[in-house]
């Protein structure tokens, strides 16, 4: 396999059904074709969903996607999507989430975890450094994102690690449930939350060590400062943004009225009263 430079260069498959770990390489007729990382996962579930599957069902997959840029130094490289077959659509399912869960994943060593099947009790899957294990998660069953990322740390002895999991809104499969990471961050859209229930997977941890290949280290650390002082130039209330995520471009939004505060078409377009 050629060196690809971005990527960790492995994908993670895990069977929950039977509890079976598999580790593969990239598929580079993938790569070559499609970039990013939502791509690859497209192209993964066209490939493998067997048409009119229940969304909730052991048929259904779940992928945590990350792109080459992920865990770079690029501006906005920090997320990662969680790929399916929604719940709440039946159609495509792609959310994305800020914090440290995608570069720590690229970091343990897989671009792609690909969930399948459906375990019998709750577990848990902890990726870290090129390998991976299931472990019990019976109980974390009904904890609270944040007890159960503190339990979580706590048992694998890194406090340094990232926890994506889902609360008891994902276990109840509430088809509007989000994915959460690092305690507060959210894959929001589309019910991932309740697919990663219906696995009865309570939470991925993930840490690790490895570097991320660049092909051209100094023209991109270029690109990268032009790329970061243009945003400073070009979005003033960066600073409020960095630290409250995409709730800081509320105000934004709201200021070039592109928040439906003020809506006056129904909901077959026919034209409602005005407000005062």
């Amino acid at each position: 396999m050629k060196q690809l430079f971005g990527y960790a260069g492995k994908v993670l498959r895990v069977n929950l059904t039977n509890n079976k770990i598999l580790k593969q390489p990239l598929r580079e007729d993938i790569i070559d074709k499609y970039i990013r990382c939502v791509g690859y996962a497209a192209r993964v579930l066209w490939e493998e969903l067997k048409p009119g599957i229940d969304p909730l069902g052991p048929e259904n997959k779940l992928i945590f996607a990350t792109g080459p840029l992920t865990g770079t130094l690029c501006p906005g490289s920090g997320s990662y999507k969680i790929c399916t077959k929604s719940p709440l659509t039946g159609g495509w399912a792609e959310s994305r989430s800020g914090g440290f869960f995608g570069p720590k994943l690229k970091f343990s060593g897989f671009d792609f975890i690909i969930l399948e099947g459906s375990a019998e009790k709750p577990v848990y899957l902890w990726v870290h450094d090129g390998e991976a294990e299931i472990r019990d998660a019976k109980e974390l069953w009904g904890k609270t994102v944040h007890e159960t990322t503190e339990v979580v740390l706590e048992e694998i002895g890194d406090r340094e690690a990232s926890v994506a999991c889902i609360g008891p809104a994902g276990e109840k499969l509430v088809r509007i449930a989000a994915v959460m990471n690092d305690r507060d961050n959210a894959a929001g859209r589309c019910g991932t939350g309740a697919v990663m229930g219906s696995k009865k997977i309570k939470a991925i941890v993930t840490n690790g060590i490895q570097e991320i290949s660049i092909a051209q280290p100094e023209a991109f650390d270029e690109a990268v400062t032009e790329a970061d002082e243009a945003l400073k130039r070009n979005m003033p209330n960066i600073h409020t943004i960095i630290p409250l995520g995409t709730i800081g471009l509320v105000n934004i939004y709201n200021s070039q009225g592109a928040l439906p505060t003020k809506h006056e078409i129904g909901f077959l377009g026919d034209a409602s009263p005005s407000r005062p």
